[in-house]
């Protein structure tokens, strides 16, 4: 009778196990040609190993389009640049129809002929420079992962991501994404400046005459059966509490917020934020070759997941407080510990769940 069992855990074993080699494998063939970024990186396959999309903020110059298309290299997928401009139509993303006419008979018929978005990375570079209009085409494929033209649905290939870069400092001409398409993003990765050490290396790689050779680490097949595995992982009640807490905590409307949430916060995260915080703590709990999400996990991914759902008012705007900045006053509103342990104030947000 215990046979099952012990097969069982050895299949957990086993898929732990091959996602640890592939993650280990993954960075070892990025280091070829990043250097640093680490955390980015990081965050960058949580999201990819949960069939997240993500968004990365960074001044030019640190390599993001770089490491989006190096990571297509690796993973053996097709790959899709998109350059967002002013004058972009979502029918230059999605495809349009055309009029085909058949040289033997004479008749004319509409064909669909597929955009860029078809394929299995998309790099949205810059896509806060087109208008919303255009921003908007990206929404179907990223929720539904399909694209309706001529009232028929058109599957996209599997896996699918959308990755997407934003330059934060340069704002004029540019158009904010909407809340709503901003949430459909799992992860806002910050890309920061190298370290002084790291610099120096990228300067004295990339001064000289040098060709890399990346090798295809996992095939499309293999993403999606470790996406499969992610999910799997178990996830504890009170870890799940702890998640639901984080995000319920930034809302106003729930009355039992903490005074600079009150006093910072116009919307706080939605229901989406929650989902993505147990997810991603899963992805990570198996890169770190565990079985089983800690609170510890949902901490480590609060910020990218919950950075860009919360929206701040005039008061934070004024006194230059960032969503980062209530996202990490939370983390120490909210202790590391059990939920029957948290402050009453904490069981009351939970209890009206």
């Amino acid at each position: 009778m215990q046979e099952p069992q012990v097969s069982a855990a050895g299949e957990e074993l086993e898929a732990v196990a091959r996602l640890q080699a592939a993650y280990a494998q993954i960075r070892s063939e990025l280091g070829k040609v990043i250097i640093g970024q680490d955390a980015v990186i990081e965050e960058l396959l949580i999201a990819l190993f949960c069939r997240g999309h993500a968004l990365l903020v960074g001044v030019p110059g640190l390599a993001k389009t770089l490491l989006i298309s190096t990571l297509s290299r690796t993973l053996g997928l097709s790959f899709s640049r998109i350059q967002f401009t002013p004058d972009l139509m979502p029918s230059d993303i999605t495809g349009t129809e055309v009029i085909e006419e058949d040289r033997s008979t004479g008749t004319r018929q509409l064909r669909f002929v597929r955009g860029p978005v078809f394929a299995n990375v998309i790099l949205a570079d810059e896509i806060n420079r087109t208008p919303p209009k255009t921003q908007s085409a990206l929404l179907e494929a990223m929720q539904e992962h399909q694209v309706t033209a001529g009232g028929k649905q058109h599957r996209l290939p599997q896996p699918f991501f959308v990755l997407a870069t934003q330059n934060p400092i340069e704002q004029e001409g540019t158009y904010p994404l909407p809340e709503a398409q901003l949430d459909r993003f799992m992860f806002m990765i910050n890309v920061s400046y190298p370290s002084e050490q790291e610099e120096f290396d990228i300067v004295r790689t990339t001064t000289t005459r040098r060709h890399v050779e990346l090798q295809h680490i996992l095939s499309a097949e293999e993403i999606m059966q470790l996406q499969e595995v992610v999910r799997s992982v178990p996830a504890a009640d009170h870890v799940i509490r702890y998640a639901l807490q984080l995000t319920r905590l930034t809302r106003r409307e729930n009355g039992n917020c903490p005074k600079f949430i009150e006093e910072f916060v116009s919307w706080g995260a939605g229901p989406r934020a929650s989902q993505y915080l147990v997810l991603a703590g899963k992805a990570r709990a198996l890169l770190k070759g565990r079985h089983h999400v800690s609170i510890d996990d949902i901490r480590a991914v609060a910020l990218p997941v919950l950075r860009h759902r919360i929206v701040t008012n005039f008061n934070a705007e004024a006194e230059g407080v960032k969503s980062d900045t209530i996202v990490r006053r939370l983390l120490e509103h909210v202790p590391a510990q059990d939920h029957e342990k948290l402050d009453p104030a904490v069981q009351g947000a939970l209890k009206s769940a």
